[in-house]
């Protein structure tokens, strides 16, 4: 791999102008990435459904994968080497990039190293974003922040959220409408205060908030924010909004000239995927596709040297223990004699019982040439620890061989083996008291 740049970026570096959501005459030329860092969200909103791996839908929070920071990088790295055109890296979900504020500075901070030319630019709901990630974003130069904002009336608001979850708590109807707004607004007003461009998005829901929309425009066009975006909704199955009507194009172009006396309007918006990648009007391409499904299969930092894999086995055959009641664990490499076949190395024990999230930061040093772990389940704790220390846990129940087959040659996991772990002691093999992996 390129050794990374260390030269630090400059404004005058960067180009504004190359960004084709943001100048319209740049988007016969020039394209843009996402990276999909981000899959938690701390909100629920009545017209979004997440759901992945369906590489012909083009929405937002849709993504093929999740890749973690030095996957994203690795990933960009591939992109720049086959584009000329790519001047944009821009992180919009699949969840909301401050409900994973710690993937999401860090694909920053990588990305604007290696690359201290590109654009920056993310897209938010406001509410996890704090002064001090505001004023980190402006030291790595982003230059683009927007704010999906529905309303600025927390009876509206309280309509378009089902619920908001905000330091532990959930908030509803006019509750979460309340505290998004007072996000939302705060949140533009540090996004000028460090010297950004703000853009809002509002999504247009008939019956809930067209008739509102105009009211956001001009509240945030006196604060200073640089240009709008009107989207329609989009009616999605499974949502409380899947049975409203999308809004026609006389509606759209009503809205936007009356908000348009308050802030500047995007009109050329194409509802972009959480990984995005081209000019705006380009589809997800086969080619992209099976790059980002590669680049999710290398280890979670591909810049370490990793070369083992970590088992919770009973007897060295199958993967057929939960993380939290292994003793200890086989570790393989790929047979330098054989890349085809694999080759036992040792059994290492694992931290004992007790401690909780130190007993993980202890086997996440034991296993710090383990690139992943797989097992019969696992809990959330043990999982983002292992995470965190650049260990991807698969869960999984079957032939070790094949589970060793997935993550060193990249072959998918038969759906027949893969296991979720759902509450602790409920339907795996751990035999505990619900009291989480000790």
């Amino acid at each position: 791999m390129e050794a990374i740049e260390k030269t630090p970026p400059t404004p005058e570096a960067i180009n504004l102008d190359n960004h084709p959501c943001f100048n319209r005459e740049a988007c016969s030329s020039f394209g843009r990435v996402h990276l999909p860092v981000a899959p938690k969200c701390n909100i629920m909103c009545n017209y979004c459904n997440r759901d992945y791996d369906c590489v012909n839908e083009s929405r937002p929070g849709v993504t093929s994968t999740v890749l973690s920071p030095g996957q994203a990088l690795a990933y960009l790295e591939k992109i720049m080497e086959k584009r000329q055109d790519i001047a944009v890296v821009g992180i919009a979900g699949p969840g909301d990039p401050f409900a994973n504020p710690e993937e999401t500075m860090e694909t920053f901070r990588l990305v604007r190293q290696r690359f201290p030319s590109m654009i920056l630019c993310l897209s938010t709901n406001g509410l996890g974003l704090t002064e001090d990630y505001v004023k980190e974003l402006a030291e790595l130069k982003v230059s683009h922040v927007t704010i999906t904002m529905n309303a600025t009336d927390p009876e509206v608001a309280g309509q378009v959220y089902a619920w908001a979850r905000h330091e532990k708590r959930i908030f509803r109807g006019t509750q979460a409408g309340e505290l998004m707004i007072s996000k939302q607004l705060q949140a533009i007003r540090w996004i000028k205060q460090y010297g950004m461009i703000a853009k809002v998005n509002s999504i247009i829901v008939p019956g809930i908030n067209d008739e509102h929309i105009p009211e956001i425009a001009k509240e945030v066009g006196s604060m200073g924010a640089d240009i709008m975006n009107c989207i329609p909704l989009l009616p999605t199955a499974d949502t409380a909004f899947e049975h409203l009507p999308e809004p026609d194009a006389k509606m759209r172009f009503a809205l936007r000239l009356k908000c348009g006396e308050h802030m500047n309007q995007m009109t050329h918006c194409a509802r972009c995927r959480a990984d995005a990648i081209g000019k705006l009007s380009e589809p997800m391409q086969d080619e992209a596709f099976e790059l980002i499904q590669s680049c999710a299969k290398l280890p979670l930092n591909p810049q370490q040297e990793r070369p083992c894999v970590a088992v919770a086995t009973r007897e060295g055959m199958l993967v057929n223990q939960h993380l939290g009641e292994a003793e200890v664990f086989s570790i393989y490499r790929v047979d330098p004699e054989d890349e085809e076949e694999f080759e036992f190395v040792e059994t290492r024990p694992a931290p004992p019982l007790g401690g909780r999230d130190d007993r993980w930061a202890q086997l996440a040093e034991s296993l710090k040439d383990c690139r992943a772990l797989l097992a019969a389940a696992a809990g959330p704790s043990p999982k983002e620890s292992l995470k965190k220390a650049g260990i991807k846990v698969i869960e999984m129940e079957g032939m070790v061989d094949v589970g060793l087959s997935h993550v060193f040659h990249g072959e998918e996991l038969p759906p027949t083996l893969m296991r979720s772990f759902k509450s602790c002691g409920a339907g795996v093999t751990c035999g505990g008291d619900g009291t989480g992996c000790g």
